[in-house]
C-alpha cells in the first residue's frame, strides 16, 4: 500500500522551499536586504508587472541580494551591468530596467559604463549600494573607501581620496541623482519610486552597512555592529541643505530634470532609416 504523505508534511516542505527561494546569501547585519525590501515596496507602489521589469545584477553582495525578488533578472559580468542594461533597453524599450550594483562594481571596474550610460541618458535606474568596501570579494578597499580606513589591501589605512558617486553622476549629466541610507528606509522607498518613474538615467546611491568587512576592520570609524553602523548613518549623513554639500555624504535628491531619453532618440533614427532619410556619405 502506497504511503500517504501527511498534509502537514507537504505544507512544511512547501514552506521550506519558498523560504530557501527567498533566502539571500549575505552576511548577518548586511544592509543589502533593506535595499531589496525598499525596492520591492517601491515596485509595489508603481504596480509594475513581473513580465515588464528586468533587474540586471552586478557581481558581488548587491547583485546577489536582488535574487530574492521574483522578477526577471540577468546576472552580468563584473562591472558590465549597465552595458547589458543599455543593450536590453534598446532592444526592448517597453521594459523597465533596473540595475543593482555595488560601489566597486559600478564606479571601479564599471566606471566607463556608468559615465556613458549617464551622458546618453539611458532610461535605466542604477541602484548603487555603497558599503565603502569590496565585501564579498575579500574586503579590499575600493573607490569609495574613506581615506585612512583599513581594508585587507590597506593594512596601514588607505591613502586615496574617496570618489563621490553622486557628483560623478552629475558631472556625466545623469538626469536623476540621489543619495540616502539604509537607516532612512521611508526616504529610500520614496526615492526609489521617483527614480524608477523618471524617464532617463537615474542613479540612487544607498549608503549601507557592512559589519562583516568594513565594520570589523573599522570599528572606530563607523562602529562594528550593524546597529552601530546604522546609528553612524543617522548622525553623519545629514540631509543636504540648499546647495551646501561640503560634506561628502549628504542625503537628498540632487538632480531631477527632464531630458529626452536615449532610447526615444534612437527610435527616431530607426524610423528615419526605414524611410531612407539618412544622408549619404
Amino acid at each position: 500500500m502506497a504511503k500517504i504523505t501527511p498534509l502537514s508534511e507537504i505544507v512544511e516542505r512547501q514552506y521550506e522551499e519558498q523560504r530557501a527561494k527567498f533566502t539571500m546569501g549575505v552576511c548577518a547585519g548586511c544592509g543589502g536586504g533593506t535595499v531589496v525590501q525598499a525596492l520591492a515596496r517601491a515596485l509595489d507602489r508603481i504596480r509594475i508587472s513581473h513580465d515588464s521589469l528586468v533587474i540586471i545584477k552586478g557581481i558581488g553582495c548587491s547583485g546577489g541580494e536582488s535574487s530574492a525578488l521574483t522578477y526577471n533578472w540577468i546576472e552580468s559580468l563584473h562591472g558590465r551591468a549597465l552595458g547589458m542594461a543599455t543593450g536590453l533597453k534598446l532592444a526592448r524599450p517597453e521594459l523597465t530596467v533596473v540595475t543593482m550594483q555595488g560601489d566597486g562594481d559600478a564606479v571601479a571596474i564599471g566606471g566607463n559604463h556608468f559615465i556613458h550610460a549617464a551622458r546618453r541618458n539611458m532610461d535605466v535606474t542604477d541602484i548603487v549600494v555603497n558599503n565603502f568596501i569590496y565585501g564579498r570579494t575579500g574586503g579590499q578597499y575600493g573607490p569609495t573607501t574613506p581615506e585612512g580606513a583599513f581594508a585587507t589591501t590597506a593594512r596601514f589605512g588607505t591613502i586615496e581620496s574617496p570618489l563621490d558617486i553622486c557628483k560623478l553622476a552629475e558631472a556625466a549629466e545623469a538626469t536623476f541623482v540621489a543619495r540616502t541610507t539604509t537607516y532612512h528606509i521611508l526616504e529610500l522607498i520614496d526615492i526609489l519610486e521617483k527614480a524608477i518613474r523618471h524617464c532617463g538615467f537615474s542613479v540612487v546611491e544607498v549608503i549601507a552597512q557592512c559589519p562583516a568587512s568594513f565594520g570589523r576592520l573599522n570599528p572606530s570609524l563607523t562602529g562594528k555592529s550593524a546597529p552601530e553602523m546604522m546609528k553612524w548613518m543617522r548622525d553623519n549623513v545629514p540631509r543636504a541643505m540648499s546647495d551646501d554639500r561640503s560634506k561628502i555624504l549628504t542625503r537628498g535628491i540632487f538632480v531631477d530634470k527632464p531630458a529626452p531619453a536615449y532610447g526615444d532618440k534612437y527610435q527616431k533614427i530607426i524610423q528615419m532609416a526605414q524611410k531612407g532619410l539618412g544622408k549619404n556619405a
